[in-house]
């Protein structure tokens, strides 16, 4: 199976440090503003915490520490996950620079990634003259 037939949709795109990132809009809830966030001992280094999201205890990953990016920004927003894509099915979001916009994508803008990860990237979005890494929050989660 080809990696374009199985990455096309709609994706949100994110900024983390100086790249374009994206994921499939299928798995967003939500776009909030970064709030007050309560550090837990003992959490793996990528948690940075969690936060009361209407109601429902959230953890809060910097996928910055997950992909090893090193270029300092400022996180202003955090992308929510459904839970449903976590394994043990609780929130979960994600730290970014900043959200972009939603896109549609279609097969032939789509290559393989040359990383040879656990999965956790999609493929590589050629758009103009940029390249957006699109990633698979149910698989950092799920190896998480």
């Amino acid at each position: 199976m080809s990696a374009q037939s199985a990455t096309t949709g709609q994706v949100l795109e994110f900024k983390l440090g100086d790249e374009t990132y994206c994921v499939s809009i299928d798995y967003v809830t939500e776009i909030v503003d970064i709030g007050e966030l309560t550090k837990v001992p003992n959490a793996p280094p990528h948690v940075e915490g969690v936060m009361d999201l209407r109601g429902r205890t959230t953890s809060i990953v910097n996928p910055k520490a997950v992909f090893g990016i090193d270029e300092a920004g400022e996180e202003k927003r955090i992308i929510v996950y459904d839970p449903e894509i976590v394994q043990t099915q609780s929130a979960a979001g994600w730290l970014v620079d900043e959200v972009y916009q939603v896109v549609q994508v279609s097969p032939e803008q789509v290559d393989r990634s040359p990383a040879n990860d656990n999965g956790s990237i999609r493929g590589v979005v050629k758009r103009d003259d940029e390249f957006v890494i699109w990633v698979d929050p149910a698989v950092v989660h799920a190896a998480g």
